[in-house]
């Protein structure tokens, strides 16, 4: 059975959501079980080299204490990162991406290997939320691919960089994301199971398994 994640880079819930979803995938739930990620933006009208994140608060947060927000992490999300093993560093944030180019990363990897494509995900969570690299950058992303053992599908950092450079990917991006919307995914993380069941939400690991065998049951 194929999960589908619905997902942005930038998305706290979406690394939570990760982190549990890996904890099913570990479980007999997951037997089976094939994952890819499909590309969800929250933030669709950044310019293309994204802003500063102190702008986006100060447009959010009129009159509010930049440095103060620039640091503050919800007391729920920090509960539930740190419950998963994640230590998020929001005042490393200085930048906040259009996540357009690493959506096509994400999707590039993921013709050539779902298992690459999850680890992918993974380092561009990291980079984003707990070490503060801007994931709109190239250099960024290209870093990011080269964490992955890119020789087991026959590709070179060189060619990341050639392909993030081309045109390649971004009609089908365009279609990944209004795909998105005609399933009714207005929000993220999102999981489309069997390309049948939504289960939205960063459910813990138990509704997630839950749901997974049920889908399998429901799906023969």
């Amino acid at each position: 059975m194929l999960i589908e994640i619905f997902s942005d880079v930038v998305c706290p819930w979406c690394y939570i959501g990760k982190r549990r979803l890996d904890m099913v995938m570990n479980s007999a739930a997951g037997e089976g079980v094939e994952l890819a990620w499909r590309p969800y933006q929250l933030y669709p009208d950044l310019p293309a080299g994204g802003i500063l994140r102190e702008d986006l608060l100060r447009a959010r947060h009129p009159g509010g204490d930049i440095d103060e927000l620039k640091h503050k992490i919800p007391g729920r999300i920090r509960a539930e990162a740190e419950d998963v093993g994640l230590s998020f560093d929001f005042g490393a944030m200085e930048v906040m991406a259009n996540t357009r180019p690493a959506h096509r990363l994400l999707s590039f990897i993921g013709t050539l290997s779902s298992e690459l494509q999850h680890q992918l995900a993974e380092v561009l969570f990291r980079y984003n939320f707990c070490e503060g690299r801007n994931v709109g950058d190239l250099e960024v992303l290209v870093s990011a691919a080269s964490e992955l053992n890119l020789e087991a599908v026959s590709l070179e950092s060189e060619a990341v960089r050639d392909y993030l450079c081309s045109d390649q990917g971004v009609d089908e991006l365009v279609s990944d994301l209004d795909r998105a919307v005609d399933l009714g995914v207005s929000g993220v993380p999102c999981f489309l199971l069997g390309g049948s069941f939504q289960l939205p939400g960063a459910q813990t690991p138990e509704v997630i398994g839950q749901f997974v065998q049920r889908a399998k049951e429901r799906l023969g």
